[in-house]
C-alpha cells in the first residue's frame, strides 16, 4: 500500500532548502512513499534538480501561489491566503488525495485552517497539539496540549486525555496508557478550580487509566504516559525544554573545550556523548500531531532542518499506518454510548 504524504514545502523558516531534501532522505529510506510537494512549482523544479526516473515515480508537485508567513495572523491566512501552499496541502486531504500533511508553517494559521477545512471529529470540540519526549524510563511521554488552546475547560482536558491515550496505545502500543493531569503539587487540594473539575472527569471515566496529578518533573521521570494541560502551560514546557536541551549542549562543548586536558577527555568520552546527543536532541522528537480532526496533520518545528523535518513526516508516516483519527472516533463513540447508559 503506497502512503501519499502532503507536504507544504513553502513553509518554516527555512520553506524548500529543507523541505525538498528531506523529501528525497526518506524516499532513499522507503519505497512505500507518494510524496507531494505543495508550493512554487518553479522554485520546487529548481531545488529538485535532476532525479531518477525512480525517485520521481515516488514524488509529485502540486502548484500553489501563495506561502503563508511565520508572523502572520492566522484569520489573514485563512480569509486571504486560499491558494496558500498550507492550504492546499490541508486541501489534499480533505480531498483524499492525500492521506496526511506536513507542516512547518506558523502554527496558529495551521490549526485555524485545518480546522475549518478538515473539521473536528464528532464529540471533541477543539483540536489539541500533540508530541513525543523521552523518559528515565527510556520509554516515551505524551505531552498536549502544546499552544492549541489557550483557555480551556475541564471538559476539553478531558477530551484531550481521551486524545493522548488513544495516540499512545496506537502509535507506542500502550494497552492502557497511564494518564497525568499537569498541577503545581500531587496533592488534591492544589490546583485551580478547572483543573479539579477535569481530575473527577478523569477519575470517574470507565477508559481512562487515570493516575492523578502530576508535576513538571514527572514529564522526564516517566511517571505517567500521558501527561494533559491547557495550551499555555504546555507552550511555556516545551519550549523551556528545547531550551535546556539547547543550554546543555552548550555547556558540554564549551566545558570539554577549554584545554588540551578537556579535549583529551572528550575524545575518550566521545561515544557516549554521541549516543547521549542521540537521545535527547529535540530533532528526533519533531513532529507534534493535531488530534482530534477528521483527517491527519503533523506540525513541525519552524526552525528545522533536514533532520528534524524527516521525523516530522516520520510521525505522519506512522500515524497513517495506524489510522490514529479513525481510532480516536471509536474511541469516542464508546465513550457517549457509556455515557447515554449512565444517564
Amino acid at each position: 500500500m503506497t502512503l501519499r504524504i502532503a507536504l507544504d514545502a513553502m513553509s518554516g523558516d527555512h520553506g524548500p532548502s529543507i523541505v525538498v531534501p528531506a523529501a528525497l532522505k526518506i524516499l532513499a529510506e522507503r519505497e512505500d512513499l507518494h510524496l507531494i510537494l505543495v508550493g512554487e512549482a518553479a522554485v520546487l523544479k529548481q531545488m529538485l534538480g535532476q532525479q531518477s526516473a525512480k525517485v520521481m515515480q515516488h514524488l509529485s508537485i502540486q502548484h500553489a501561489t501563495q506561502r503563508v508567513e511565520m508572523d502572520e495572523l492566522p484569520s489573514r491566512a485563512l480569509r486571504g491566503k486560499k491558494d496558500s501552499s498550507m492550504r492546499v496541502a490541508i486541501n489534499l486531504v480533505k480531498q483524499n488525495k492525500a492521506d496526511a500533511c506536513v507542516s512547518a508553517g506558523n502554527t496558529g494559521a495551521l490549526m485555524v485552517t485545518a480546522r475549518y477545512v478538515l473539521k473536528t471529529l464528532p464529540g471533541i470540540d477543539r483540536p489539541a497539539i500533540i508530541t513525543t519526549l523521552p523518559n528515565m524510563q527510556d520509554k516515551y511521554t505524551h505531552v498536549l496540549d502544546l499552544g492549541a488552546n489557550i483557555d480551556v475547560t475541564a471538559e476539553h482536558l478531558f477530551q484531550f486525555a481521551i486524545m493522548g491515550t488513544v495516540l499512545a496505545q496506537a502509535v507506542h502500543n500502550l494497552t492502557s496508557p497511564r494518564i497525568g493531569l499537569l498541577n503545581i503539587g500531587e496533592e488534591e487540594i492544589k490546583g485551580n478550580q478547572r483543573v479539579k473539575e477535569a481530575a473527577k472527569l478523569l477519575a470517574s471515566s470507565p477508559i481512562i487509566n487515570y493516575f492523578g496529578f502530576v508535576e513538571g518533573n514527572d514529564i522526564f521521570k516517566g511517571t505517567v504516559d500521558v501527561v494533559v494541560c491547557d495550551g499555555f502551560v504546555g507552550n511555556v514546557f516545551i519550549k523551556t525544554a528545547e531550551g535546556v536541551a539547547q543550554m546543555m549542549n552548550y555547556y558540554i562543548k564549551q566545558n570539554f573545550n577549554k584545554n588540551l586536558l578537556t579535549r583529551l577527555a572528550a575524545r575518550i568520552s566521545l561515544p557516549i556523548l554521541k549516543k547521549l546527543h542521540q537521545e535527547i536532541d529535540p530533532r528526533r522528537y519533531n513532529g507534534a500531531s493535531l488530534l482530534g480532526l477528521r483527517g491527519i496533520v503533523i506540525k513541525s518545528h519552524g526552525g528545522a532542518d533536514v533532520l528534524s523535518f524527516t521525523c516530522a513526516i516520520k510521525e505522519a508516516i506512522i500515524e497513517v499506518q495506524k489510522n490514529v483519527p479513525l481510532q480516536i472516533n471509536h474511541q469516542l463513540a464508546t465513550l457517549l454510548s457509556q455515557k447515554r447508559q449512565i444517564e
